[in-house]
């Protein structure tokens, strides 16, 4: 490998939003994450749904709600 073009690889901390803390390597620093293993809802089982600008509303709205059905049947 030529030496001086490979980026600075380091410990980094990091933390998710939820709370938890992983040590790993980055070339670059990374702080805080929006959603890791503890907290995705394909990991916890759990399904969340974080509508805040009412976009399924809208959407319902606009095609109404046996939109899905509709297109299925195609």
């Amino acid at each position: 490998m030529k030496e001086g073009i490979h980026p600075n690889y380091q410990p980094t901390l990091v933390s998710c939003v939820c709370g938890a803390e992983y040590k790993t390597g980055s070339t670059i620093k990374l702080e805080k994450i929006d959603i890791c293993a503890n907290c995705h809802p394909f990991y916890t089982g759990k399904t969340k749904i974080l509508d805040t600008e009412g976009r399924i509303e809208k959407f319902k709205k606009k095609f109404g709600t046996d939109y899905t059905n509709k297109t299925a049947k195609k």
